[in-house]
């Protein structure tokens, strides 16, 4: 059963890393359905193609609190709540474990999981007292396996499932869907910038031969024509927000499906075979 466009025109989105990628397509998607759409970003010049189509660009830094705040408030002055939110910013630190500065991992976490936990706890009061709202975290099925150089990537990923499958619980009882979506391979600049970061961190030194080969594959993985569309996970997302009972989580993309199901059968020293050979 989906939401009526009658009811997704009353509908407010927000939507993080919208300028770009999975968040742009998936905010095109909710503007042809009627939907007002908060878009965030730390650069709104680059979200005016959405502005131009309807939507309303905010600044955010998910580093910083004051911005967090400032557009939760912004948004419920003007509209009484925000009734859907989507945390699809996030971003990938490649680099061995031993390379990669401690700031730097504490930095993804603050990007891809305590900003967006900050953000989440600042629309649920509105939420309860509506009796309804939809959280979608955009996770990755990096949230499920691990790859080399991906180590604080993964670790984000991985606690941001944990998180979310706690406050799908909590919510339940005051009418609040939480819904995971888990993309695979997705055509998008991550690749690239994930390769660059890798090269940059972990190219020269102990880890230089095996992280220069893993960047270079990313760099062509990300080039070719195998990935899907970000528009595929944009529709995954958008059947979850109109659905009246939405699926817990959704995996989707090139090799979700394949890689999710290696991971579940194969042994530890299995799966480490096959990721490692793919490097």
């Amino acid at each position: 059963m989906a939401i009526s466009s009658n009811t997704a025109k009353k509908k407010t989105v927000l939507i993080t890393g919208a300028s770009s990628g999975i968040g742009n397509a998936t905010t095109r998607k909710l503007l042809q359905e009627g939907y007002r759409v908060y878009v965030a970003a730390r650069r709104v010049e680059q979200m005016q193609d959405l502005v131009q189509r309807g939507a309303i660009a905010v600044p955010l830094d998910l580093t910083r609190d004051e911005e967090i705040v400032a557009a939760v408030e912004w948004i419920v002055v003007e509209c009484g709540s925000i009734d859907i939110l989507i945390n699809n910013a996030g971003y990938g630190s490649y680099g061995a474990i031993e390379d990669v500065p401690v700031d730097e991992g504490r930095r993804q976490f603050e990007v891809n999981l305590f900003g967006l936990a900050r953000l989440t706890q600042l629309v649920l009061p509105k939420m309860r007292e509506n009796k309804f709202g939809k959280i979608v975290n955009v996770t990755s099925i990096g949230g499920k396996i691990y790859t080399p150089f991906g180590g604080w990537y993964h670790a984000t990923k991985h606690a941001l499932e944990g998180w979310s499958d706690t406050l799908r619980l909590e919510t339940k009882p005051f009418g609040i869907d939480v819904v995971i979506v888990e993309p695979g391979g997705i055509k998008t600049d991550w690749g690239h910038i994930a390769a660059d970061n890798l090269k940059k961190t972990s190219g020269t030194g102990a880890y230089a031969k095996a992280a220069n080969k893993a960047a270079a594959s990313m760099h062509e993985i990300y080039s070719g024509s195998r990935l899907s569309a970000p528009d595929v996970v944009a529709a995954t997302i958008l059947k979850a927000v109109t659905s009246a009972r939405p699926k817990t989580r959704y995996h989707t993309g090139y090799m979700a499906g394949p890689v999710l199901w290696l991971r579940r059968w194969l042994s530890d020293r299995m799966f480490d075979r096959i990721i490692s050979s793919m490097a």
